[in-house]
């Protein structure tokens, strides 16, 4: 009996923002494909705006695997998993064991396929567009919170927002200027209606 898909499918159980009350929950499975998706956006303006030569495919591969060892872990708090060093250095171990575990449950003959996203290469320039679009899709939850009146979300944003900045990317920057306007339309205004 293969386990994979059975366990990657529990992503739509795990919530993410625990320590924050939301207005809409959501969970890793919907956030990674948020992920996905936005990924896939920097590096389409990457490569077509400014000519870049990131792997596009691979980024987000990436990107739909980055929060897969949080079936095993749960969704850790940033505050908690960034309080020290200490406490981030044995949490990623953690992961890298949850992530080995979940990868076990692949048949033989198709790990070569999706192994190699499951644990990104952190160094590539792929991973830092997942990294990007991660950010990305938390300052746009941030955005959707505040459009629904809760407050518990003006400094999240801020934070996150000088994130974004600091990163000094071209296609993040590109985002910001060209889509991130339209996140503060109603569906009516969206329509033209």
């Amino acid at each position: 009996m293969e386990k994979f898909y059975a366990y990657t499918d529990r992503m739509k159980f795990i919530k993410r923002w625990q320590l924050m009350r939301s207005v809409r929950e959501e969970n890793i499975m919907e956030h990674s494909q948020s992920v996905a998706m936005l990924t896939h956006a920097l590096c389409a303006i990457e490569r077509g705006v400014y000519h870049g030569t990131v792997d596009s495919q691979k980024a987000v591969l990436y990107a739909i695997y980055h929060e897969v060892s949080e079936v095993m872990t749960g969704d850790m708090p940033t505050p908690v998993k960034y309080f020290n060093n200490s406490i981030h250095g044995e949490y990623e171990k953690l992961e890298r064991l949850a992530v080995e575990k979940i990868e076990g449950t692949l048949p033989e003959e198709m790990r070569g396929e999706i192994s190699p996203y499951l644990q990104a290469d952190k160094s590539s320039e792929e991973y830092k567009f997942v990294k990007a679009a991660d950010k990305l899709s938390a300052y746009i939850k941030c955005l959707e919170e505040l459009r629904s009146g809760n407050n518990e979300f003006v400094q999240a944003e801020k934070t996150i927002s000088a994130t974004l900045k600091n990163l000094h990317m071209r296609a993040v920057d590109y985002f910001f200027e060209h889509f991130i306007p339209a996140f503060y339309l109603s569906l009516d205004e969206l329509e033209g209606l």
